[in-house]
């Protein structure tokens, strides 16, 4: 089983889909390792040999910044956005949508489950 920056790939996969698992690493990224590493693209995880594993874990180590330091650094991106007050920070911080959307009937996901408000009874006419 290869184990990559501290995830365990997919063992039946194509290697260009197995290191999509790893955080920071996508289809077109995962492209440029295996060429740089010179591994075959249709290769699977488990026919990796122990050099070509070592290859790819030195050119993900040299050239990507990959999950736990990545996911930090988003972070620290995000609590500077709201130290400094600006409107994608302060949209952070009210937990609503940063990036323009309309929030009147849509925006779930981001605001999360619907809070109903109950009406005002009516007062019986009599």
């Amino acid at each position: 089983m290869a184990r990559i920056s501290g995830i365990d790939l997919p063992k039946n996969k194509r290697g260009e889909i197995g290191l999509t698992y790893i955080y920071g690493i996508g289809r077109s990224n995962a492209r440029k390792i295996l060429l740089e590493a010179g591994v075959d693209l249709d290769k699977k995880v488990q026919e990796w040999t122990d050099d070509e594993q070592s290859k790819i874990r030195n050119v993900i180590n040299d050239k990507f910044k990959v999950e736990g330091s990545l996911r930090s650094e988003v972070q620290m991106n995000i609590k500077r956005l709201m130290d400094i007050g600006c409107y994608r920070g302060v949209r952070h911080r009210s937990g609503l949508p940063l990036r323009g959307q309309r929030t009147k009937n849509n925006a779930r996901t981001r605001k999360g489950k619907k809070k109903t408000i109950a009406n005002k009874k009516k007062a019986p006419k009599g």
